[in-house]
């Protein structure tokens, strides 16, 4: 089945900025596919040139088959846009805005069913000025879909949000993915990334450095768990190499640091061994790996840097 997307040696300058450089990569459909990057990575000029905002200097854009540097109306058609800053019409009701830009794309909408989807049914004919931040963002992906856009495209949904309304962000965003939607989110928060992102892309310098499953690209970087506890009664420290899943082991006194591939495997391990009495532990903790310690690893820098 063709890709939603298909990028190849997509290329964008300004004079002799490089703000995108030969990147290639799709986008398959019914995937959430996210962008991370530090700013100024070239993450934002990309999808910009995906949706058909800016021309790029060189490269190729398809999206659902269209040519995006031929057809540019054309893909507008069929995408639809969140952006993170989204401007309305704040003395109109939430009904009368849909219906205001369903009428850009000459389209009939039932705007109570479109809000009833991103759970604004009892703000329906409220004024845009009378929502909460995450209300807004909600309204925002309403109007992004409009036209049953074929892809969706979210700018950083979540935020300034609470955490409350973040979670319900994610499952507005799980619900419109499982209508059959291409969804592509950047975001600056990894947790996010790794709750929704069937794959990531992380841009950094104008290149894609990595893009991969959040599993995948912890493999690939090396990146592995770490499992600390004090234990007063041990066996040889010899012995921890042989438990499942450890690659390594740190101690200082009488702490511990197992670092392992698999932590549930050797938290298994490591509590038969103090079933067995080989062992006893207090002030275990679990780091587990996350894509922000992937993401440093391969950008040497936090994201909002």
């Amino acid at each position: 089945m063709p890709a939603s997307i298909e990028v190849v040696n997509l290329t964008k300058r300004y004079g002799n900025l490089t703000a995108v450089d030969a990147i290639s990569f799709s986008v398959e459909r019914g995937e959430t596919f996210g962008m991370l990057g530090p700013n100024g990575a070239g993450k934002t000029t990309t999808l910009e040139m995906i949706e058909g905002l800016k021309r790029p200097t060189s490269g190729s854009i398809r999206v659902e088959g269209i040519d995006v540097r031929k057809q540019p109306d054309a893909v507008k058609s069929i995408i639809g846009v969140q952006l993170q800053g989204s401007t309305f019409f704040e003395n109109l009701s939430l009904c009368e805005l849909i219906h205001v830009f369903a009428a850009c794309y000459n389209r009939k909408v039932d705007a109570h069913e479109l809000l009833r989807e991103v759970q604004l049914t009892e703000k329906a004919d409220s004024n845009a000025r009378e929502l909460s931040g995450g209300q807004r963002q909600r309204l925002a992906i309403a109007i992004g879909l409009v036209n049953d856009p074929q892809v969706l495209f979210l700018d950083e949904p979540t935020t300034g949000l609470d955490p409350q309304a973040r979670r319900n962000l994610w499952e507005l965003v799980k619900l419109i993915k499982s209508k059959g939607k291409t969804i592509v989110l950047t975001t600056h928060y990894m947790d996010e990334a790794e709750v929704l992102c069937d794959r990531i892309a992380i841009m950094d310098h104008a290149k894609i450095v990595a893009l991969d499953t959040t599993d995948q690209l912890l493999a690939k970087t090396g990146v592995r768990s770490r499992i600390e506890f004090v234990a007063s009664i041990t066996p040889a420290g010899e012995s921890f190499h042989t438990l499942a899943g450890v690659v390594g082991l740190e101690r200082e006194g009488e702490t511990h640091r197992v670092i392992t591939s698999d932590a549930q495997a050797t938290l298994g391990a490591l509590f038969a061994l103090g079933r067995a009495g080989s062992l006893q532990m207090r002030g275990l903790t679990v780091h587990r790996a996350t894509l922000e310690d992937a993401f440093l690893k391969l950008t040497g820098r936090q994201l909002r840097e």
